[in-house]
């Protein structure tokens, strides 16, 4: 066979259609191998002698896509210098495309000896460990186009491969579970169906099966374990895994993208799956192990780890940093992915120990031409020191909004104190984002995602039950800022269930009525639990599957899912691309009356309003006049005024439409105290009209002008008329306006930050009470709230039913 000397660039395996160039990272190896494996498993060996800035390179002529191989590295081996070279065992290519098996978890991986962990291990690894493998790169992309989505206009659905096809009964069964699954026209339908516009899927980067899960009966589910950055994970590949998956990898891209559906990936480059200093040598320990990892200073036997996996990735190595980016052009590139989020971000910040928005990562993403120009989504926090950094990240960053998740959860189960934040969070955190340039698409609103419960877990248990996950229960976030509604887990309660399903309706409408980028959990839209646990990265089985056996009340909540997301689908109000102007949060108030906090009376909101503990209601306008950001094609932007009523105590309460806001009827859009959303019956109101929100519910009133004398059935398109006495603002206006109040939309940083996601110690406070009083029933705030008597504002101290405010100030 012959032996050419090759290109040090590009690393890993390159097929040109004539033979293959290998190249291979490694400053500390003395000598280095490449493996070829035919399909016997026998292995020929060949010496790379080419050798080029610490890249050993070679080209062999003949060599065809599907070629198996690996590397064996000679040098040194000592671990308390950081070195650990151990050429009987054979290697992944860091770069490799695609991979062939899982591994065997045999002590044959092992660089020493299980009964002797300072010993060296000869045994050769070949005939346990994955293998490395040539890919065909040519593939017919035909007419695909990224979608292109702005952020603004986004939905996104954090999804799983498996997990959302497996159990799908349209789909054929030797497809479940696969790439081919998720491109399935029933996938595809239910996905349009929703109006979503991004699937966010869980890691799909080739990973490893966690040991200690095969020998306990349980598997990694989720994928958090990565060790091949440029290869797709090769069990959910229908079609087979000798370059096969990336083949349907790219063609479930392209189908997803001819719906119109973006495909962000969720990717962990914090770090791999080797473990700490007891796991196995697959890859980077034993190419060079220094090189690629954060040590300890000082005894760098042991791994500095700011993951909780055992180990971290060493980013302030520049060829740490090369393959990371290599990886993230190499998907957008190659397999026309469309953004990323990035697991544990902050870990990826840390050149030092601490975090720092100006490290070399994210210099080096400001400037990449291309991961610059896609979709970037940080979990800005990890389990190191000063981890917590939701509101930090770079301008070109959005992030996950931890304090997003905990307030709304905070509000809806009636904790105290809980109103003030609830509205920063619902105009969209200018408090976290504004100071730094940043606009609400800055902020990923989520209530669940797939670590900690599902949606419908979320309102039906106060503790999590993890038992079958093997660790004694003692995995898994214990502070999770739940309500079971009134009993532990599943009910025959009627009255219970009810509640549940209004509570998840409230969440759905929150989020998609708050501004900033909704991501919804798979399966929240069908009422999908886990049985109460809120840690199934180990449960690979119908714990964590998607159950398509609809009953009623799933088929009603998978319509009115689909109903808050047309809503805020067809009305700019609900996504603007601007923060309020002024100090719109926190119960501020905004010059330009683009938005307005108003009391149940429909009079505005006082600073004493917020600072109560009892509050649990909450009036908002919306005005679709005074959206200053134009569109595409710098065309002012109208939509309807909104009003949005929020009721978060155990009793019905009055709310009075305002009178000020304009001469228009107000329509019933949403209501969440019924199943469906919305009253049996079309309901309008007029201005000064009292309405009746239910106990723990929501509602959503729209502008319609009134009829015509001429003709009552028709509506006018035009925007509501600007007088001096309306709260609304033209949107010419509005946008010139915004110029002169840049130095007014500075926000105040909160004096309290929420705990950080992995802090046990928060003390939960008791829930509402779970006895739902009868809506005809007259019952007075002071009977229903713990306040005194000189305490209750003139506003609350009338009776909760039965009577108009339109007489109090």
């Amino acid at each position: 066979m012959q032996l050419w000397p090759g290109n040090a660039y590009p690393l890993g395996a390159t097929y040109d259609g004539s033979g293959v160039n290998f190249a291979l990272f490694s400053e500390v190896a003395e000598r280095v191998e490449l493996c070829l494996i035919d399909d016997e498993g026998n292995e020929k060996r060949l010496e790379i002698t080419e050798v080029d800035g610490y890249v050993w390179h070679a080209y062999i002529p003949g060599i065809q896509p599907g070629q198996r191989y690996g590397y064996r590295v000679h040098g040194p081996y000592d671990p308390a210098s950081g070195h650990r070279c151990n050429p009987n065992k054979l290697l992944l290519d860091p770069y490799a495309k695609a991979i062939e098996g899982l591994g065997s978890g045999d002590e044959a991986l092992f660089s020493y000896a299980f009964d002797n962990p300072t010993s060296y291990n000869d045994t050769d690894s070949l005939g346990h460990t994955m293998l490395s493998v040539v890919i065909n790169p040519f593939f017919d992309w035909g007419h695909d186009r990224p979608p292109r989505h702005e952020y603004h206009d986004s939905v996104i659905y954090e999804t799983h491969v498996k997990g959302l096809t497996q159990t799908h009964p349209d789909i054929p069964p030797e497809l479940r579970g696969s790439y081919a699954a998720l491109a399935h026209p029933a996938t595809i339908d239910h996905l349009k169906r929703l109006g979503v516009t991004a699937v966010e899927l869980l890691p799909v980067h080739q990973f490893v099966q966690d040991f200690h899960l095969i020998d306990k009966g349980l598997r990694n589910y989720w994928g958090y374990n990565t060790i091949g950055f440029l290869a797709p994970h090769n069990e959910y590949s229908a079609s087979g895994e000798r370059g096969q998956q990336v083949t349907e990898f790219k063609s479930m891209v392209k189908a997803l993208h001819e719906a119109d559906i973006e495909v962000i990936l969720d990717v962990v480059y914090n770090h791999t799956a080797e473990g700490n200093d007891k796991g196995p040598t697959l890859s980077f320990r034993g190419i060079d192990n220094q090189a690629y990892y954060r040590l300890v200073e000082g005894d760098e036997a042991h791994y500095y780890d700011t993951t909780g996996t055992g180990n971290s990735l060493l980013m302030r190595n520049p060829h740490v940093l090369q393959l990371i980016m290599d990886s993230l052009r190499y998907w957008v590139t190659e397999m026309h992915v469309d953004g990323f989020r990035f697991d544990l971000a902050a870990t990826l910040a840390r050149q030092f120990h601490e975090v720092d928005k100006l490290s070399a990562f994210f210099d080096i993403i400001q400037q990449d031409p291309v991961i610059s120009q896609v979709k970037l989504i940080a979990e800005p926090w990890d389990l190191g020191d000063g981890g917590y950094q939701v509101g930090n990240f770079p301008p070109l960053w959005t992030e996950w909004n931890g304090k997003y998740r905990d307030t709304v959860r905070d509000y809806w189960r009636g904790e105290a104190a809980a109103l003030s934040e609830f509205a920063s969070r619902l105009s969209g955190s200018s408090d976290l984002y504004a100071q730094s340039g940043r606009r609400p698409i800055a902020s990923i609103n989520f209530i669940v995602a797939h670590d900690g419960f599902t949606l419908r877990d979320l309102v039906s248990y106060n503790e999590k039950h993890n038992l079958p996950n093997g660790e004694n229960g003692n995995d898994g976030e214990s502070h999770n800022s739940s309500w079971n509604c009134g009993t532990e887990g599943p009910t025959n309660d009627p009255d219970i269930t009810a509640l549940r399903l209004r509570q998840t309706r409230n969440f759905l409408t929150t989020l998609m009525v708050s501004q900033g980028v909704p991501m919804l959990a798979h399966g929240d839209e069908l009422g999908r639990t886990q049985n109460g646990n809120n840690n199934v990265y180990c449960q690979d089985n119908e714990t964590s599957w998607i159950n398509w056996e609809l009953n009623e009340d799933q088929t009603t909540l998978l319509d009115f899912a689909t109903r808050i997301i047309k809503l805020r689908s067809e009305h700019p109000v609900f996504r603007r691309r601007r923060f309020f102007a002024g100090n719109a949060n926190h119960g501020g108030t905004s010059p330009l009356r683009d938005i307005l906090w108003l009391r149940v009376d429909g009079t505005e909101m006082a600073d004493d309003d917020w600072s109560t503990g009892y509050a649990r209601t909450l009036t908002v306008f919306l005005n679709g006049n005074a959206i200053a950001a134009p569109d595409e094609r710098g065309r002012p932007v109208y939509d309807d005024d909104f009003i949005l009523m929020f009721n978060a105590h155990s009793a019905p309460v009055e709310f009075t439409v305002p009178t000020e806001l304009s001469n228009v009827h107000w329509v019933e859009e949403i209501n969440t105290y019924y199943e469906t959303g919305s009253p049996h019956e079309p309901t309008s109101h007029l201005p000064g009209a009292t309405i009746t929100v239910h106990s723990r519910s929501v509602i959503i009133l729209r502008s319609e002008e009134p009829p015509s004398p001429t003709d009552e059935t028709t509506q006018t398109q035009e925007p509501a008329p600007t007088t001096e006495n309306d709260y609304t603002a033209s949107s010419a206006a509005a946008a010139a306006a915004y110029a002169a109040l840049d130095d007014a939309t500075k926000t105040p940083t909160p004096s309290e930050e929420p705990p950080s996601p992995t802090d046990e110690t928060t003390q939960t406070q008791e829930p509402a009470p779970t006895t739902e009083p009868d809506p005809t029933t007259e019952n007075t705030l002071e009977e229903l709230c713990p306040w005194d008597e000189e305490e209750i504002p003139a506003w609350a101290a009338k009776t909760t039913t039965g009577h108009s405010h339109d007489d109090e100030d």
